[in-house]
């Protein structure tokens, strides 16, 4: 149990993203019964098209998210990293009801919840390479 209590905000903040994820499930499943889609189609109205291409655009979005968010933890600690990382999952929420309503209103929570990845993804490399060199 020691070692979670080092990673609890981090922790949180990656159930919180699952969360988000698996609620972007239950869209395509909601959307799939609202436009008459079965399932393995993935063709349908564009109502229906956005919602699942945020379901998968979030899919692969949290493959790069995850890793960073904890590699960040790991080297600049897990509250600055939690706090950075919270960015994501409220970014994906935008983006997911922008991209609900209208293609061109993602942009916003797309662009957060990209930066966040990007700042613990670029801020890992630097922390790492500031170990390898013993800065």
């Amino acid at each position: 149990m020691g070692v979670m209590n080092a990673f609890v905000w981090t922790g949180l903040v990656t159930v919180l993203a699952l969360f988000v994820y698996f609620w972007t499930i239950g869209q395509v499943s909601r959307a799939r019964s609202a436009h008459g889609v079965e399932a393995p189609s993935v063709d349908g109205p564009p109502a229906f098209q956005r919602v699942l291409r945020v379901q998968t655009n979030t899919l692969e979005q949290i493959v790069l998210f995850l890793p960073a968010l904890w590699l960040s933890a790991n080297i600049w600690g897990d509250r600055m990293a939690a706090l950075i990382g919270l960015a994501w999952p409220i970014g994906r929420v935008l983006y997911a009801l922008g991209y609900y309503a209208e293609a061109k209103k993602r942009a916003a929570g797309f662009g957060l919840s990209l930066f966040s990845t990007l700042v613990l993804l670029v801020g890992s490399l630097i922390g790492l390479v500031r170990y390898l060199l013993g800065v």
